[in-house]
């Protein structure tokens, strides 16, 4: 019995069930994704990045920042990611939609980094983290990238972009440690990384009540008369 055509046969099945779910199912499920209209203003969503922020995107891909850090908050059942306080609610394809590439990671050396636009948003903290990481967080393990600094002499009263750093991290006396263009940029693109947006498949955890909160108003029954009792 000749086997071949039923080998051939077998094999093309396979690819073309492989193709259709890994390509075309979610090609039909996410490529007509699109801008979404959210909240009671109907802003747009994502807002994607501009200036600063996207030129740091780069300057985040070139250094392998990716290889450290993830940006894929993962859902309840799934991980410690929403009880670890790395974001509110899970991430989902809409939240990438702008981005180009995607950098999801696969490695958590570092914190994940989807939602650390919430988490912290100021702009000095991020730059003395980069600058000396155990300045702000002693027990971290991250390199300190120094190269996105310059080293200059105090000229008057110096520069306002000088880091404010104290201990062993503060530059020699006279001298003031100053941030470069892709530090500032790369801070900027860590601060625009936000997924704080309540969504329809992701939607944010609403505030619990106390016990005996309601919404309604309580009436006010003035106090009459008691009954008589026989």
């Amino acid at each position: 019995m000749n086997t071949g055509p039923i080998l051939f046969l077998s094999a093309f099945l396979t690819l073309a069930g492989s193709f259709w779910g890994l390509i075309l199912v979610p090609q039909m499920q996410l490529g007509t994704e699109d801008l979404r209209q959210v909240g009671p203003a109907k802003k747009l969503y994502p807002h994607g990045r501009l200036g600063l922020a996207k030129r740091g995107a780069d300057v985040y891909r070139s250094h392998g920042c990716v290889e450290c850090h993830t940006q894929q908050v993962r859902p309840h059942g799934y991980g410690a990611d929403i009880a670890r306080g790395w974001g509110n609610r899970r991430t989902v394809a809409l939240d990438y939609l702008l981005d180009n590439p995607v950098q999801l990671g696969t490695l958590r050396l570092g914190p994940d980094l989807a939602n650390i636009g919430v988490r912290q948003t100021d702009a000095q903290w991020h730059l003395n983290h980069l600058y000396h990481p155990k300045s702000v967080v002693p027990d971290s393990t991250m390199p300190a990238y120094k190269f996105l600094f310059m080293q200059q002499s105090i000229n008057g009263t110096g520069s306002p972009h000088a880091l404010v750093l104290t201990g062993d991290a503060a530059p020699e006396e006279g001298y003031e440690i100053v941030p470069t263009d892709d530090a500032r940029a790369l801070v900027a693109y860590l601060i625009s990384l936000k997924s704080d947006i309540s969504l329809f498949e992701a939607p944010l955890p609403q505030p619990e009540q106390e016990e005996g909160d309601t919404n309604a108003v309580p009436s006010e029954v003035p106090p009459g008369p008691s009954a008589a009792v026989d």
